[in-house]
């Protein structure tokens, strides 16, 4: 497989001041073979006529308009459904890719033959501006370790979906990338390797939810009780580890820069 295909996940609503400078991360990218499949939920801003600006310069780029909302998971969904790549890779709407990101993936994957990927990460603000904050790319990930914690950022995680099978996320609340990232390194039976390198940059937008992890305690609960099917006490006994990995573990791949 000289080159192959990355598809590229994107469910995009109201992102109209984002979804061009994720786009264009995807479009300066070193290695050319992808796709890019945006699912427009619904939006009620101008983030789908961008979106087809865009698809009408570049056909690499294709587009999805939902007529109701029906939730990032669902547009993951869809358009995992309908991609046509070797690999599938994910980019939300309002994050960005270093342009070497693919190219270094694929090489490394191909080199120590791995199925799933991820990279280390920063944190910038809404106008793009570093937030002086380094996520740490676990070096080898078991089924264990990411079961105590998702330590995949989403928009880095790559899989070989030739190999695996495309993944479809759950039906549930929230935490659904945590359950896609678990199942794949289930399917390989191997450890997910992680790449030092920063080659995403994630947006912290003011009022997101992901930015008190203090609203997510229930859901963290409900995706071993209801995903996993763990019995009540065992929920809770992961959820007590889940603590425990999140203050005193996950910190050592957090750096100040």
């Amino acid at each position: 497989m000289e080159n192959p295909l990355v598809s590229i996940i994107t469910p995009l609503y109201n992102a109209a001041p984002f979804i061009a400078a994720c786009i264009e991360s995807v479009q300066k990218q070193s290695y050319p073979h992808w796709e890019q499949i945006i699912v427009d939920d619904a939006s009620l801003d101008d983030s789908l006529e961008i979106c087809k600006g865009f698809a009408s310069k570049d056909p690499r780029i294709k587009w999805v308009s939902l007529k109701h909302n029906q939730g990032a998971a669902y547009c993951r969904n869809l358009a995992t459904e309908k991609a046509q790549g070797d690999f599938i890779a994910f980019l939300d709407s309002d994050d960005q890719w270093h342009p070497e990101k693919l190219q270094k993936q694929l090489t490394f994957m191909k080199d120590c033959f791995a199925e799933v990927c991820f990279s280390s990460y920063l944190h910038v603000d809404e106008h793009g501006k570093s937030l002086g904050k380094r996520i740490v790319a676990i070096p080898k990930l078991s089924f264990r370790k990411q079961l105590l914690n998702n330590y995949i950022g989403n928009l880095t995680g790559i899989y070989h979906a030739t190999t695996l099978g495309k993944i479809l996320a759950p039906n549930i609340r929230k935490r659904q990338d945590w359950a896609v990232w678990l199942e794949a390194i289930k399917r390989s039976g191997k450890p997910a390797l992680g790449l030092q390198e920063e080659l995403a940059y994630y947006r912290v937008r003011e009022g997101s939810i992901s930015s008190s992890k203090w609203r997510l305690v229930r859901y963290n609960f409900q995706f071993y009780r209801e995903h996993l099917g763990y019995s009540w006490l065992k929920s809770v006994g992961y959820l007590l580890r889940f603590f425990w990995e999140y203050f005193f573990v996950r910190p050592k791949y957090i750096q100040k820069l």
